[in-house]
Formats: structure tokens, C-alpha cells, sequence
């Protein structure tokens, strides 16, 4: 990949989304992730007013580490970084309050993990109708447009996507480019929404790298036939995500990188 060249497209790509839609900058929810760092750093070389949002609910310490020092490091090589933290674990726990009770669950854990993601979208738009932003998404190409990893209406709730045509392995390269740090670019990829040390890898049953792959041989017409053993595995685990995630696909502009520049 022609990695500073990928850089300079995405961010004349969001200076003149931002411009055209007469917006001023733009917010980003910040989590000590990968997604978010990258995110936040190629709004950053906008030039344009860059919001930076911690949102912790009841969140790891070593996420919340990251993200603090990872906006202290924009700050340090960006005079249109600002940040704020809104600490949502109160709202989060008066609204488990105020609803019936129901009986523990995996769909009980599993909805209350997407109730976490989508206070953080209301947090998130708040900010940008207050201050004209647009709201920057985080989501990669494997997880937005391959097996979904995300919450609708949640972290999927967004204007755009600068980094939704990229693979993982693409986003840590660019991080790499950028000077994301090391810490950051090590950390166990998670989404923080159950409060635990649960990495993405857990929940989906496959790695990124095996993820692309499957997404890849997806893409040339393969079937799981084609393959044996943690490939058939991984390609399964792949295909039946994809095909939940028909469902959940809404139209956010996404930065669309020419396959040129992905050589």
C-alpha cells in the first residue's frame, strides 16, 4: 500500500466533505482502540476543528489510559485538537434503573452492551449539532461492510466513514505512518462494551487477518467447501456474519480509496 499517499486521500477527502456540507470540524469518540486513533488523527491533519470525546462506562483502566494519552499525543502535534470527557456510567445505570427487569442473559448482556454504544452516538451528536461537526466513524472494511462487529445506531450511527474502506492490517500500517502509539498499535483490538478484558477476537471466533482472508475468498466466489479445518472454520464464521449484516448496512459515505494507491 502507498501508505502516505492512502493518508493524503483521506484527508483532502474529509477537508472537502467537511467544507462542501459547511461544516466545521469534526467529533470522534475516542477509546485507546486502533480504529479511533487513526480516526482521529487523519481528521486531525484536516487542519479542521477536531473534537476528541472520551466516553468511558465502567470502562478498563488500560482503555481509558490509552485513550487519554493518545489524545495528549494529538494535542502535542495538533493545534485543532480539543477534548472533553463525558463520564456516561451514571446514565447508563439509571437507565438500567428505570427499565423492567429481566432475567440475566447473554441477550441481557448482549443488549445492555448495545445500549452502551448508542448513549455514546447521542453524546457524540450532541457535541456535533452544538458545534456544526460531523460525527467521524471508526469502523474498518472488515467489520462495517464484512461481519458487522458493530452496534446500529450505535458506533454504526455516524456522518461519515473515513477508514471503512480500509482492512485491519491497512489501519495498523497507517498508524505505523502516523505515529500512532506503540501501546495502542499492541493492544488486544476490543470493543469495551461489556466492561471486561473481552477482545474482538473472543467474540467473533477469528482474528482480523483471518477474517480478511475469508472476506477475500468471499469476494473471488469461494464457498466453505473449498476449504478444511480452522479454514472452512474461519470461512463459516465469516459467512454467517456477513449474512446478518445485510440487514444492518446503512448509507454513510465512506472514503473510497482507488486501488491504485492500495498496490
Amino acid at each position: 500500500m502507498q501508505t502516505e499517499k492512502v493518508v493524503n486521500h483521506i484527508v483532502n477527502w474529509l477537508k472537502d466533505y467537511a467544507t462542501n456540507a459547511g461544516m466545521h470540524g469534526f467529533v470522534i469518540g475516542i477509546s485507546g482502540g486502533i480504529d479511533s486513533a487513526v480516526t482521529s488523527a487523519l481528521c486531525a491533519k484536516t487542519g479542521l476543528r477536531t473534537l476528541c470525546i472520551e466516553m468511558p462506562i465502567h470502562q478498563h483502566k488500560n482503555q481509558v489510559t490509552r485513550a487519554q494519552q493518545h489524545i495528549s499525543w494529538l494535542k502535542t502535534h495538533y493545534a485543532n485538537v480539543s477534548n472533553l470527557e463525558v463520564n456516561l456510567s451514571s446514565v447508563f445505570e439509571n437507565f438500567k434503573q428505570v427499565i423492567p427487569e429481566a432475567e440475566a442473559s447473554e441477550t441481557l448482556e448482549l443488549s445492555l452492551a448495545n445500549t452502551r454504544a448508542r448513549l455514546r452516538m447521542s453524546t457524540l451528536y450532541y457535541f456535533a449539532g452544538l458545534h456544526s461537526y460531523l460525527v467521524a466513524g471508526t469502523g474498518n472494511k472488515v467489520e462495517d461492510f464484512g461481519v458487522g462487529f458493530y452496534t446500529k445506531y450505535g458506533d454504526g450511527g455516524v456522518d461519515l466513514s473515513p477508514i471503512a474502506d480500509l482492512m485491519k492490517t491497512e489501519v495498523y500500517e497507517i498508524a505505523k505512518f502516523l505515529g500512532v502509539t506503540q501501546e495502542i498499535i499492541e493492544a488486544l483490538p476490543t470493543d469495551g462494551l461489556y466492561g471486561d478484558s473481552r477482545s474482538d477476537e473472543d467474540q467473533i471466533g477469528a482474528s482480523y487477518p483471518e477474517l480478511e482472508w475469508a472476506m477475500k475468498a468471499a469476494e473471488e466466489g469461494k464457498s466453505a467447501e473449498d476449504f478444511d479445518g480452522r479454514k472452512r472454520e474461519v470461512f463459516t464464521i465469516y459467512q454467517r456474519r456477513h449474512r446478518a449484516n445485510s440487514h444492518k448496512m446503512n448509507s454513510i459515505p465512506i472514503c473510497n480509496i482507488p486501488i491504485s494507491l492500495k498496490k
